[in-house]
């Protein structure tokens, strides 16, 4: 689920933990550097910790498939489309100025 974290919604759920009072000031401290609420705070990082983990996690799913389909490309006898000898040429192309 993704979200804009810079848009603001009636608070409907609750989470709950403890930290160490070290963690507590020094968030304290970030919050009120940004001009934020301890609470908008935390939920904004949080929120974006939390895309960024499963946007690396859909990227390396994404990889996985892409690779599996390269090397089976790899190991077949077909003929480059034109378009992957345009992308080809392109690239040395690019490469060499």
């Amino acid at each position: 689920m993704r979200t804009d974290s810079n848009v603001p919604s009636k608070p409907s759920a609750r989470l709950d933990f403890r930290l160490n009072v070290d963690a507590k000031l020094l968030i304290e401290q970030a919050a009120a550097a940004k001009g934020q609420t301890v609470s908008d705070f935390a939920v904004s990082t949080l929120v974006r910790s939390a895309e960024e983990v499963l946007e690396r996690l859909e990227r390396r799913k994404l990889s996985d498939r892409d690779r599996d389909r390269f090397l089976e490309l790899l190991d077949s006898n077909d003929e480059p489309s034109p378009a992957l000898k345009r992308a080809a040429r392109d690239y040395r192309r690019s490469r060499s100025r």
